[in-house]
């Protein structure tokens, strides 16, 4: 039947709203209808307090900052409205743990482990962490740059069976040999101490220690993510076979291919925090 025939009969409008209703969005409205822990509506989970840059000002209704906003696009994609999202706190470890949970998922920056997936289940990653440069303040001052040729002529640090050491050796080779940690806390010991001018850590550990542990600290550059050969990957954490786990990995495909997923990150990770790609 015609367009022509279907206004005749009246069902012009209707042509239009199923055309508008896309057949992603149904299948995604179908994949989540039951599965829930309440019907017709999506409950999240985020730290207690939650922090920036993955949420601004403790509030993740706001949608401001980057799991914040991941959160509320991966519903969209769900079918679920913002007013139909419940969000919901736990501690990082509370929510780790075996058993039924108080969410449907959890963003807290959870790496994907093994271990880990022995007790909950991960959505696909939703962000895989860049390798970034902790300098202190002093060091910016006195010139240096996000540079590569500037980065070789640094003191640097790592701590050992992390991935910061192939992006030291190999992406940076430094003209002196870096000094070795036994781990992060010693690294940043050292720092402080003058023993080292920079070190790497993943993006998310850099902004936490420029904001808390280091008085003067810098973050002062990043590596695409997909520089590192095994970068830290951030997923959604849910119960153990918990069945929204293939709806959440449909909305985060939706969400990589149409562009939407990497927006977000170049909006609340690279713009906000305002850490630069190095050079």
């Amino acid at each position: 039947m015609s367009s022509i025939q279907l206004k005749a009969f009246g069902f012009g409008s209707v042509l239009t709203a199923v055309i508008a209703f896309s057949a992603p969005a149904l299948a995604m409205d179908v994949c989540a209808t039951g599965k829930t822990l309440t019907d017709g509506k999506l409950t999240i989970a985020t730290g207690n307090p939650a922090y920036y840059p993955w949420v601004h000002d403790d509030a993740p209704e706001s949608g401001n900052g980057f799991e914040a906003a991941v959160a509320f696009a991966v519903a969209d994609k769900m079918g679920f409205a913002k007013d139909d999202v419940i969000w919901v706190r736990t501690s990082f470890d509370e929510a780790i743990q075996p058993g039924a949970k108080n969410f449907d998922f959890n963003m807290q920056q959870y790496s994907i482990t093994e271990a880990r997936e022995k007790v909950v289940d991960f959505s696909d990653p939703y962000y895989s962490a860049a390798a970034a440069i902790l300098v202190r303040k002093k060091t910016v001052e006195a010139g240096l740059k996000p540079e590569m040729a500037a980065l070789k002529a640094l003191k640097w640090g790592v701590a050992q069976a992390t991935t910061a050491l192939p992006v030291v050796t190999q992406t940076i080779q430094p003209d002196s040999d870096p000094l070795f940690y036994d781990d992060t806390a010693n690294a940043v010991a050292a720092m402080q101490a003058d023993q080292i001018d920079a070190a790497v850590f993943d993006l998310p550990t850099a902004l936490y220690l420029s904001a808390v542990v280091l008085d003067d600290g810098v973050v002062l550059g990043q590596f695409p993510a997909d520089q590192s050969e095994n970068p830290d990957q951030f997923g959604m954490l849910m119960a153990e076979g918990n069945p929204i786990r293939e709806c959440v990995n449909e909305a985060l495909a939706e969400l990589k291919a149409d562009g939407s997923l990497a927006a977000i990150e170049a909006e609340w990770l690279q713009a906000a925090t305002n850490v630069p790609l190095v050079k």
